[in-house]
């Protein structure tokens, strides 16, 4: 069967990463939209069986910045009322939070670096029960609120609110699941100043991914795998 994913991007080499070729494997066509400089306004997000909305350096509500975000809260409202499958990364997944109109603020530190998620019982009953002892690339200074009506997945030490989940439509991710080690020097140079301000050290993320690429790779394909499985057999719409 022929699928679709639109994945919407904030900037280019925060991409689908590692999930890409999965999607792939499984018979989806991936189309990138730049939310930045595509016309959202006439995007169409009912027609792909699965939406992706990624990260980027950007807040969920800064609109008077940045005015694509309203459109693109907007799009994201669309897509919910249509109930099909939907997954939020990180400022992706800040933006679904908006649209469901819970909470968005900042934490008043930065969470940058690789760490492993404590899953709640509803986390180890979901798909990231493969994550489980696995650290995973965190980078945001942002936190959101459960949504109401969603189950809370994750959290760690320092972000209380991790992951969550809407029924098997919706999954939303504050950490980056799909980080590529392989790429991840492309995130050390575009977010060079970030790292500066925050005086965390390029050398120590590019070891702890060397360590940790192969457990998150792995990790990364199961839960996403066990994700759209649990989304086809339960007959949420993906085609």
């Amino acid at each position: 069967m022929n699928r679709t994913v639109l994945a919407i991007r904030h900037v280019h080499f925060e991409d689908l990463g590692t999930l890409e070729p999965l999607l792939r494997e499984r018979g989806y066509a991936v189309r990138y939209v730049d939310a930045a400089i595509n016309d959202l306004a006439s995007l169409d997000v009912l027609s792909p069986d699965l939406v992706v909305v990624l990260g980027g350096p950007i807040g969920a509500f800064d609109d008077a910045c940045y005015p694509f975000i309203a459109n693109e809260v907007e799009l994201i409202r669309q897509r919910l009322g249509s109930q099909r499958a939907m997954l939020g990364i990180c400022l992706g997944a800040q933006l679904i939070v908006r649209a469901l109109g819970a909470r968005v603020a900042p934490m008043g530190v930065k969470e940058i670096g690789f760490g492993a998620l404590k899953l709640t019982p509803e986390g180890h009953s979901s798909p990231l029960t493969a994550l489980d002892g696995v650290p995973v690339l965190h980078w945001h200074g942002d936190q959101f609120d459960i949504p109401n009506g969603a189950l809370h997945l994750a959290r760690t030490p320092t972000c209380a609110h991790q992951a969550f989940s809407m029924g098997n439509a919706v999954l939303g991710l504050q950490f980056h699941l799909e980080a590529d080690p392989a790429a991840l020097e492309q995130w050390l140079v575009g977010h060079a100043c970030e790292l500066g301000q925050a005086q965390i050290d390029p050398r120590e993320l590019r070891e702890k991914a060397q360590a940790h690429g192969v457990a998150l790779r792995r990790a990364a394909r199961d839960v996403m795998s066990r994700w759209l499985d649990g989304v086809e057999q339960t007959g949420v719409r993906t085609g």
